[in-house]
């Protein structure tokens, strides 16, 4: 036995000694593979800015930076006045100075970093100028400029939301607007200017094979293909995932440097599902997407490849919580086509819409064999 180990111990030195890349990865290393090397690097153009004048009654805002549209989109309801020092993990992974998450009932922004989590600032609904009862999401009043702006509505799920990455200016007394930076803190009378932009080159949709090891496949306008990640976890159930009573079934309800969150609940209930990357899935507030069916986990193409938070195209640049209610009156076509749809396959069948499904249902996407998000029609090239 003695003899045996010696001649695995030479084994492994030698290995190593080759350059083979045994260890080539540590556990939490974090960044885009190759493949999708290309999306995290992409020409970017700018669609609108959004301005917030942090006082109350501070107007909201939507122009275009060439003078061709300008129009209000709202009211602030209460200033911010502080920074959230406590924010959620996957904040850790945002830039300094960007949208750090996009969401049907809140934005927030990164301005800096404390330890291994990020420091943020908040955009909030009118809903929340009284907070709801027993909510845990990551919310701090004084850290959010409320508005009078709905959930799942204009700059919270409409056409006027951000993307995950896009830069965020201010200014203050009259001054030039520049990138927030670390020492920023929120004063009265700032003006907050979020630059929402996005990848020139943009995809139609993104698949995925709901099974282990299953193909997350990236697809273009153009006929190209590329398999850019695989799943780890497939997902099994559905759960209470708060912010979803603000959107409709198969609709984003959010997304940051660590989740893409869809809603199997119609608009006023919850239910939802997460996409999550394998890191994530294995941090501290995360242990539930290890023993609970409501989550798929997904991981690079490679065990050598390095995990996927706050990489393109699933958490950086390219998705948003901009949907429309099926069925609505009055819908411009316009709006149809810039909504974001996910659709599923039951069973290996054909594609259709998502299921509903409400509140946590341990079992209740079981047949549930393949998903795609399907992005803006209008964005095609």
């Amino acid at each position: 036995m003695k003899k045996k180990m010696i001649v695995l111990f030479i084994a492994v030195l030698t290995v190593l000694s080759a350059g083979a890349p045994v260890f080539a990865v540590l556990p939490d290393k974090r960044g885009p593979t190759e493949v999708v090397a290309p999306e995290n690097d992409p020409e970017m153009t700018e669609l609108f800015r959004v301005s917030f004048e942090n006082r109350t009654g501070g107007a909201i805002e939507y122009f275009k930076s060439d003078g061709t549209e300008r129009r209000r989109l709202g009211t602030v309801l209460l200033p911010a006045g502080a920074v959230n020092k406590t924010g959620y993990t996957a904040s850790g992974w945002a830039t300094v100075g960007r949208v750090a998450a996009t969401a049907v009932n809140a934005v927030h922004v990164k301005v800096a970093q404390n330890g291994e989590k990020g420091v943020t600032l908040s955009f909030m609904p009118k809903e929340f100028y009284t907070p709801p009862k027993e909510y845990n999401s990551y919310f701090v009043q004084s850290a959010s400029i409320i508005t009078d702006i709905p959930a799942g509505e204009g700059f919270f799920g409409g056409q006027e939301s951000p993307f995950i990455g896009c830069p965020v200016l201010v200014s203050r007394n009259g001054s030039a607007a520049e990138r927030i930076t670390t020492d920023y803190s929120p004063a009265e009378g700032d003006v907050l200017t979020i630059v929402v932009q996005r990848p020139k080159k943009y995809p139609s949709e993104i698949e995925f094979e709901n099974r282990f090891g299953g193909f997350v496949t990236l697809r273009y306008p153009d006929g190209e293909s590329k398999i850019i990640s695989q799943v780890l976890k497939p997902v099994y159930g559905v759960g209470r995932f708060e912010g979803s009573m603000y959107t409709d079934v198969g609709r984003i309800r959010a997304n940051h440097t660590g989740v893409i969150c869809i809603s199997t609940s119609p608009v006023g209930k919850i239910g939802g599902f997460q996409i999550i990357p394998d890191n994530h899935g294995m941090s501290a507030e995360m242990k539930n997407a290890r023993l609970l069916t409501q989550w798929m986990v997904i991981g690079p193409p490679s065990v050598f490849d390095p995990s996927l938070e706050g990489t393109a195209p699933f958490f950086n640049y390219f998705i948003r919580p901009v949907y429309y209610k099926m069925g609505a009156e009055g819908r411009s076509m316009d709006e149809i086509m810039s909504a974001f749809i996910v659709q599923v396959r039951l069973n290996g069948g054909e594609w259709q819409r998502m299921p509903s499904v409400t509140g946590r249902v341990d079992d209740g996407l079981q047949t549930l064999t393949h998903v795609r998000i399907l992005f803006p029609l209008k964005w095609f090239e």
